[in-house]
């Protein structure tokens, strides 16, 4: 089985924001990618705090390179769409961001997003024609580097400390205004979202046991659905939990029920086996 190229994935995936809802669930390495691409998901996203956490450091500390290095080999390694988490586009100015943005597309991904606020931590969000600005030159980035990558911008107000529904609704209409194609409020009321930009699509972050269903949120007209680093919280909680109980308690019961090295053993010869075949 060929492996579909970039072109391909970027194809399907511009598909998948054309109607209905579908999830996107966001690995931190090739073999968490690899297991949820075996189990159906049409599309990846990456997740910046699980992959930087992976490796040692805090979200947002992880240099460029790094960052796109992980982007290349997510994407070299999976046969779905890849989005980026592409945070600020890890730079301030519009020029390096433009020039960031171009090595992300480069990478082989299907989609980017970008935040509007800085990865610095010097200020919560970026002014609205900052943030604007920054779209902009995002989106002429993606253009000149061809592709039909899908643009994402996010607006970062109620994760940041600046629960402003009105200020979040005027930063994705003047982002839609700029050329984004895809819409992104994390911690936010979905319904007013998707008014505010209908009818391009809105991806909904679902880090925590809200107590939605896939349909519940698609009958709020969502379009996507991706899940941050919680996947990797959840491995990195357990990971914790247990090894805090043998250091702690001299235990070894969180070692009950874990899948077996023979099965995952199994898994990655199989799935090794096929993504090999012609």
């Amino acid at each position: 089985m060929t492996r579909p190229s970039a072109a391909e994935k970027r194809k399907t995936f511009r598909k998948l924001h054309e109607a209905g809802c579908f999830v996107i669930p966001n690995p931190w390495n090739v073999g968490s990618a690899r297991y949820l691409q075996s189990l159906g998901f049409s599309a990846l996203a990456t997740t910046s705090s699980g992959y930087a956490h992976s490796q040692g450091y805090a979200d947002g500390a992880l240099s460029p390179d790094a960052v796109l290095a992980h982007f290349r080999e997510l994407a070299a390694a999976t046969d779905v769409p890849l989005n980026a988490d592409f945070e600020d586009g890890l730079a301030d100015d519009l020029e390096s961001l433009a020039d960031n943005v171009t090595r992300c597309v480069a990478t082989g991904v299907a989609g980017l997003s970008i935040e509007d606020s800085p990865n610095s931590g010097a200020t919560p969000l970026y002014p609205l024609d900052v943030a604007v600005a920054r779209v902009k030159a995002a989106r002429a980035a993606v253009d000149r580097a061809g592709g039909d990558v899908v643009f994402t911008a996010r607006a970062e107000g109620f994760i940041r400390g600046v629960p402003d529904l009105d200020d979040v609704i005027r930063r994705l209409r003047a982002f839609r205004e700029a050329g984004a194609d895809c819409f992104y409020a994390p911690g936010i009321k979905m319904e007013a979202v998707v008014k505010a930009v209908s009818p391009k699509p809105v991806n909904f972050l679902n880090s925590g046991a809200f107590g939605f269903t896939v349909d519940d949120l698609a009958g709020m007209g969502v379009r996507r659905i991706s899940v941050g680093g919680s996947l990797a919280r959840v491995a990195t909680h357990a990971f914790i939990r247990v090894a805090t109980e043998i250091a702690r308690e001299g235990k070894f019961d969180g070692f009950a029920g874990l899948v077996s090295n023979a099965d995952l053993n199994k898994f990655f010869n199989d799935d090794r086996k096929e993504d090999a075949s012609p």
